[in-house]
């Protein structure tokens, strides 16, 4: 596996365990719909949160965040309403991310809730 891929696995790995420590339920992790991928379903309160994880060993080329772009953003959306269709989900849903920034001196995550909305 590519390093790239690693670094991803592993900043996914960490922020399932920072939401868990925030008192989220995870459902799912990496769920897929076709070419569409969920990194993380959990669930809080009265929420469904649709998280993307963005991992990077700097800051080099932006915040992690930044990444997430508009295509990205409907790949997730249109993800979403496949979970909660096929899962009969009636709760609000909220869509947030995760950047984690990680090498060998820095460990920084920037929890992002209610990061984009949906574009109809």
């Amino acid at each position: 596996m590519a390093e790239h891929n690693d670094l991803g696995t592993i900043g996914e790995d960490i922020a399932v365990k920072h939401l868990h420590d925030k008192g989220y339920t995870i459902l799912a992790t990496n769920w897929r719909f076709g070419k569409d991928e969920i990194d993380i379903i959990a669930e809080k309160g009265d929420f469904i949160v649709i998280v993307e994880v963005k991992t990077r060993a700097s800051s080099g080329f932006g915040e992690p965040e930044v990444f997430v772009n508009q295509a990205k953003q409907r790949f997730l959306v249109r993800a979403a309403q496949a979970y909660l269709e096929k899962n009969n989900v009636e709760k609000e849903t909220r869509f947030d991310i995760v950047s984690v920034i990680l090498n060998n001196t820095t460990k920084k995550i920037n929890h992002i809730e209610d990061a984009f909305y949906p574009v109809l």
